[in-house]
């Protein structure tokens, strides 16, 4: 940094917050460290005794906290997100729609291995809505080395790390399985928390039938409701390893693509995921949707509202965190 005059200063950039006495109304900060001095500044510096003020001296290998700032923005905003001004080398990204918010976690911690900026995100692989603060990054040094920027660029990528998928509302189906709710001997409580959850983001339920642990029906009806345009099918009870338990061997000969039957995460163990070849999912839940608050439904809701497809890699994943709360 370098001493100049007040008057010669506008342009350049500030090294220390100037306070500010006025007194019984305040004792702040008028300017703050990292501020680029503008002509009608200059009254007020002179007036809280600045005659001469000590300055960023330019230097063509390093940034200002707050150019720096943009590039930091640059490598994680994506669509569907908007970005605050830079202040003191810190711009924060929100959210513009409900969706599920993404995070590149390897390129992330590369990032904020390198040392002197940080990015702090919300936990990937959950909903956020309209509004919401997705994350805050911030350059710690007044002024940083431009190659230190480029680092951080060669290790996002050619792509922002992070995105927002907006929800896409779907019609869906339920195929209610089960003896004991089919002939009446007990009350089908699982089909209303599905339609409660469901009903979250937007979706609605156009097709439900109640039937009998017989896997040849549960089948059929599987394939009606796809034919008649239901967008996702979900078929609940009948998912355990028990020899009458036939949901998943129904959902099999369908001829759907199984991703997984078996997740980790409690509640939710013998949660089965599949695809049809054009990309609905067909999804059997396991009793623990019905009474526990969250549940594997919850953490696979998301991606599967979004049209987001899920991966035996991210199932994996889940373990971690997949305790339920």
């Amino acid at each position: 940094m370098k001493l100049m005059r007040t008057e010669e200063a506008v342009g350049q950039v500030l090294c220390h917050d100037i306070t500010q006495i006025i007194r019984g109304v305040t004792k702040d900060a008028v300017f703050r460290k990292g501020h680029v001095i503008r002509p009608e500044d200059v009254p007020v510096l002179l007036s809280v005794g600045k005659d001469s003020v000590y300055i960023w001296e330019n230097d063509e290998t390093m940034l200002h906290e707050n150019d720096a700032a943009f590039i930091l923005r640059d490598i994680c905003m994506n669509e569907n997100m908007s970005a605050s001004e830079p202040k003191e080398g810190k711009i924060e990204l929100t959210a513009d729609s409900d969706g599920l918010f993404l995070v590149g976690l390897e390129r992330l911690r590369a990032i904020n291995s390198l040392g002197d900026m940080m990015i702090a995100t919300r936990s990937s692989g959950f909903m956020v809505r309209k509004g919401d603060k997705l994350c805050g990054t911030r350059v710690i040094p007044l002024v940083i080395k431009k190659d230190r920027m480029e680092a951080a660029k060669k290790a996002a990528g050619d792509t922002p790390i992070m995105r927002l998928v907006p929800v896409k509302p779907k019609k869906y189906g339920v195929v209610t399985t089960g003896n004991e709710v089919f002939f009446g001997r007990i009350e089908d409580a699982f089909t209303p928390v599905i339609q409660k959850k469901m009903a979250e983001f937007g979706c609605e339920m156009t097709e439900h039938v109640i039937l009998n642990d017989d896997h040849e029906k549960i089948t059929a009806a599987i394939m009606e409701m796809l034919v008649k345009g239901c967008e996702m099918v979900i078929c609940t009870g009948g998912m355990s390893v028990d020899p009458d338990d036939k949901t998943p061997l129904a959902i099999r000969n369908t001829g759907a693509n199984i991703v997984s039957y078996g997740a980790p995460v409690l509640p939710g163990a013998m949660f089965l995921l599949s695809y049809m070849d054009d990309g609905r999912p067909v999804c059997g839940l396991p009793g623990c949707v019905m009474y526990a608050k969250r549940t594997i439904f919850d953490l696979m809701l998301p991606y599967l509202v979004t049209d987001t497809p899920v991966t035996k890699e991210i199932l994996a994943g889940l373990g971690h965190g997949g305790l339920c709360l």
